[in-house]
């Protein structure tokens, strides 16, 4: 019989399995890791005349990805991937960082879905479902870890100076700063630590004396505080 066991722990473990999944998800495919110096679009010269500089502007550079500002285009800002091919990505450091941040997403994602389960299965091949995610959790963190250490040593890379000017260099980022991608990366790494130590909460909570004692009672679905 499918007991369906709901205990706050075990929910809120699953709800911050989902956010540090999906912000780890949006943070890699953004185009705000660096936010590059300052710059004006050049004069556009047409049939009617010259048309004066756009006003300046930051454009933004991501892992594969970035934002740019050219003046002939109505909307402004394009926005797409710089590398079509892996071996087009700025830096082999970022070629590892993109090996590592896809390897932990694969893991967060796929402990994502699987938390949205563990309401009806708490055990999978005899093992607390909670404590296997609890370590893929962990796992993933550690790749996420490494991705987010290699980053800053690919700032020396040509692409990056054209961003971030002549003075950029490994794990020194010349006239560009920090975006949004990146520290939402951190966050959501941090988050993955966190939810693997709390996973062996969430399996406390749904195996405690109170859990078996509603069991016992025969009833499916369980829910405690």
């Amino acid at each position: 019989m499918c007991h369906v066991i709901v205990t706050c722990r075990s929910m809120l473990w699953t709800l911050l399995s989902i956010v540090a999944a999906f912000s780890e998800l949006i943070a890699f495919m953004s185009t705000d890791w660096l936010v590059g110096f300052p710059r004006t679009p050049d004069a556009v010269f047409s049939p009617q005349g010259a048309t004066a500089a756009g006003e300046a502007y930051r454009p933004t550079l991501g892992i594969y990805g970035r934002c740019i500002r050219l003046p002939h285009l109505r909307r402004g800002v394009l926005c797409g991937p710089y590398a079509v091919h892996f071996g087009e990505i700025a830096s082999g450091f970022w070629q590892a960082t993109s090996i590592f941040l896809a390897a932990g997403i694969l893991l967060l994602s796929a402990v994502a879905f699987i938390s949205v389960f563990t309401m009806c299965f708490q055990s999978i091949m005899k093992k607390s479902i909670f404590n296997v995610c609890g370590l893929l959790q962990a796992i993933a963190g550690l790749f996420l870890i490494l991705g987010l250490m290699l980053y800053p040593a690919g700032w020396g890379s040509d692409k990056v100076q054209g961003y971030c000017g002549p003075d950029a260099s490994p794990y020194q980022l010349g006239l560009c700063s920090m975006g949004w991608a990146f520290y939402t990366a951190l966050g959501g790494t941090v988050l993955t630590f966190i939810c693997a130590v709390f996973s062996a909460q969430a399996e406390i909570a749904t195996s405690s004396d109170k859990v078996q004692e509603e069991i016992e009672e025969g009833k499916s679905l369980i829910c405690l505080l």
